[in-house]
């Protein structure tokens, strides 16, 4: 792929990205967001930049109080001398496709530090919570210097395994007293926890929590030399066991740098951008308007040709430019 040209409006952008601007990293994710050619010589020019900062992802359950828990780690954390992002997943309007933007509302206390940086985005309807975007959101928010990225998703539950692929620490928090808590955790987001978090502790039933919790966990497959997922009670609202939270994830990113998780990771994300960023080449070309694409659809509805077959030969006759990121003919 060619190099973006010294002294471009992206360049520029990028540097200033780099140098702490927070109104440049507003431009370049409503940039990612939008998906333009300039999103994408972005996040070319600033991927060599990425890949420092440890992301956690919070997920789980609706109305466990993870906005804020969110809120009171990355209190904690600025105490600790990090610097903090937080992208907060919203869920997309059906009707719009925007998104609600809550988050941002609910974290009023954290506005205005220069050490942290708050940014809501849309999961834009992905089945699993989290957006083409989110992804890339993350690497500008990296690439601009965060210690720690903490990813809020969507927390409409057993959707949520998206958070996987990016997120080194997943924390899935249950709380005590929703019905459906454990069950939704059963379904789906056990598998995915590196840290079970029993949010608002104080309230009655939470050691009941804990001990399903830690017969789910006994009951899982586990493979030698996993890493013992722990539970931690928190009560969001007034701090407590915050900072052992915190603990318990740097705990867990020192046990993946030595045992290779973390480069699994890093391996799951990158696949998962190259398929992206593959469907979009492919999708650019495969869409009416274009010749060959058009003819293959008339050879289809006149039954001269099949779906697989006629989908064989484009693929075989494309000629994809990979240096047109977005795959779109000059």
């Amino acid at each position: 792929m060619t190099g973006t040209a010294t002294g471009s409006p992206v360049v520029a952008l990028a540097d200033r990205i780099r140098a702490g601007s927070q109104v440049s990293l507003a431009r370049a994710l409503t940039l990612v967001e939008s998906r333009s050619d300039a999103a994408a010589e972005l996040l070319a020019e600033i991927w060599k930049d990425s890949g420092r900062a440890h992301v956690v992802g919070i997920t789980g359950p609706a109305g466990s109080g993870k906005s804020t828990l969110v809120t009171a780690m990355a209190q904690e954390y600025v105490a600790r001398g990090a610097r903090v992002a937080i992208l907060a997943v919203d869920p997309s309007s059906a009707y719009s496709g925007g998104a609600i933007l809550g988050d941002r509302i609910r974290m009023t206390e954290l506005a205005g530090r220069k050490d942290v940086y708050i940014r809501s985005m849309a999961s834009r309807g992905a089945t699993g919570g989290l957006s083409r975007a989110v992804l890339d959101g993350i690497v500008v928010l990296d690439a601009a210097g965060y210690d720690v990225v903490i990813l809020e998703t969507v927390g409409v539950g057993q959707a949520e395994v998206d958070v996987i692929s990016v997120a080194h620490t997943v924390v899935v928090v249950s709380v005590p007293g929703l019905g459906d808590d454990i069950q939704a955790i059963k379904a789906g987001l056990i598998e995915i926890a590196d840290i079970h978090v029993v949010n608002k502790a104080d309230r009655p039933g939470a050691d009941l929590t804990v001990k399903q919790l830690r017969e789910s966990l006994r009951l899982a497959h586990r493979e030698a030399q996993q890493w013992n997922v722990p539970i931690q009670k928190t009560t969001a609202a007034t701090g407590e066991g915050v900072s052992d939270l915190l603990d318990q994830a740097a705990k867990h990113r020192t046990w993946m740098v030595d045992h290779g998780g973390l480069k699994d990771v890093e391996r799951r994300n990158a696949a998962t951008r190259i398929r992206w960023a593959a469907e979009s080449l492919v999708a650019e070309k495969l869409r009416s308007g274009m010749r060959d694409f058009d003819a293959a659809v008339e050879a289809l509805i006149a039954r001269e040709d099949e779906p697989r077959q006629a989908a064989a030969r484009l693929l075989t006759a494309m000629a994809v430019d990979p240096t047109d990121i977005n795959g779109r003919e000059k």
